[in-house]
């Protein structure tokens, strides 16, 4: 009986085999002597260890590897002024509170904070770091793309960079277990959960979910908002959950009134809507149709960047984005100045709730936590 071929899975396991049997050898090994013991491409090299580090076997250092846990080249404490970059996807609507935390704990430490503006894009995030690599930053905020094959890309880059990364309002995807990066976040979930439980202390049985489409924070809202109306026991939510465009762009009217006319159709009493302009143009488009909010309607906004201006003033959750800001900034001046091993910090914070005019239970400046 001939034997079977061997497969390319087969040979990619024997090559990562070496590669582990190299590095547990010389503690670390670089990229360009790998091809040469292997004999095979770079290009081979590059995914044999991208899938050793993504499996948490292998650390990335620059041009080439070490065994986790074992520890670099000890770094020399960062000096006083510390040039912070950070990297944001806008400047426009949340981020500008984030920016002002950060910029304020930097100044608070002596540093001065250096920020680049990306656009949601994984190639246009590279490039920004890259530029402030090159300006000298001892440390990096970073708030960048994660979906897809380019954002997984992206933060393993991240990983292996030279100085210290901390995540804001962004987590490695699960196909990354073991990705070494700080990060601070917002309890989005948890902040969708407040606002359905809410909603039934006031009696509403059926609360749809209105989000943004062009928002990364939409997965988490969903998630919570999901899990929360399971554990409450509410009646089926399905066809309540709707994403929408952003208020006052193209055809805009249209499409929140057939969100509405749905959920209407479908017995909800209260719209989780994100973000506080969404929820602006759904109060407004429910009044066209005759509609009174709170009374026929009521509505809770996730955001509370302009929620208290609207009309009725719009109870709404608050993540605290300026605190967010400062603690990441935190993060990335201990990591940079630690002269020892550190452990990987994963800090959540959570929103409040503050209960206003629109949803029928005026509790006016009241935070609910």
């Amino acid at each position: 009986m001939s034997a079977q071929p061997t497969t390319d899975r087969s040979l990619a396991v024997r090559r990562q085999e070496l590669i582990l049997s190299a590095v547990r050898r010389h503690g670390a090994v670089r990229l360009a002597d790998l091809v040469d013991q292997l004999g095979v491409s770079a290009v081979t090299v590059r995914r044999d260890v991208t899938a050793l580090a993504d499996r948490g076997l292998v650390v990335r250092v620059h041009g080439g590897i070490t065994l986790p846990y074992r520890g670099g080249p000890e770094q020399p404490p960062m000096t006083a002024r510390a040039l912070v970059g950070m990297v944001v996807p806008s400047v426009e609507y949340y981020w500008p509170h984030v920016i002002q935390g950060a910029q304020a704990a930097v100044a608070a430490a002596g540093g001065r904070l250096v920020l680049r503006v990306s656009r949601y894009d994984a190639a246009e995030d590279r490039r920004q770091v890259s530029k402030l690599l090159d300006r000298g930053v001892d440390t990096l905020l970073a708030a960048p793309a994660t979906a897809g094959g380019a954002g997984t890309d992206l933060l393993r880059w991240l990983g292996g960079l030279p100085v210290p990364v901390v995540l804001v309002e962004r987590l490695p995807p699960p196909e990354l277990p073991t990705l070494a990066l700080d990060a601070a976040t917002t309890a989005h979930a948890l902040g969708a959960g407040l606002a359905v439980r809410h909603l039934v202390t006031l009696g509403h049985r059926r609360i749809a979910l209105i989000t943004s489409r062009t928002s990364p924070t939409s997965r988490a809202l969903h998630a919570g908002w999901r899990e929360t109306v399971a554990s409450l026991d509410l009646p089926p939510h399905d066809g309540l959950a709707h994403d929408v465009p952003t208020y006052g762009t193209l055809d805009w009217t249209d499409a929140y009134d057939e969100v509405l006319h749905d959920c209407r159709e479908r017995g909800a009493t209260a719209l989780l809507v994100h973000s506080d302009r969404e929820a602006i143009g759904m109060v407004e488009r429910a009044r066209d149709r005759g509609l009174a909010v709170p009374d026929e309607l009521a509505v809770v906004s996730y955001d509370d960047e302009v929620a208290a201006a609207s009309d009725p003033p719009l109870t709404a959750v608050r993540p605290d984005k300026h605190r967010l800001g400062a603690l990441a900034a935190e993060l990335a001046l201990a990591r940079a100045a630690a002269s020892e091993a550190r452990p990987v910090h994963r800090t959540q914070l959570w929103p409040t709730i503050v209960v206003r005019d629109s949803c029928g239970a005026r509790q006016s400046a009241t935070e609910v936590r």
